[in-house]
């Protein structure tokens, strides 16, 4: 079974509101390993933590790289 995505992300959302998702997604996970360690919702809630923080990661380079260029294009 392919993992499903937990949170729909606006391309435009910041990095602060992914990161507050992601916070909440990590906390949820806690919370349920404690609780049902063996579930099969934990991997799927896993996968949506690594999603988004590929995501966070992203815009982190895209915004690095934009700064970079701006500063060789001077």
């Amino acid at each position: 079974m392919r993992a499903q995505r937990v949170w729909k992300v606006n391309g435009a959302a910041s990095i602060g509101q992914l990161q507050s998702r992601l916070d909440d997604l990590n906390k949820r996970l806690g919370q349920l390993e404690n609780q049902h360690p063996d579930s099969w919702t934990l991997e799927e809630l896993r996968s949506s933590a690594l999603s988004l923080s590929r995501e966070i990661d992203d815009i982190r380079c895209a915004e690095a790289t934009a700064a970079l260029s701006e500063l060789l294009r001077k």
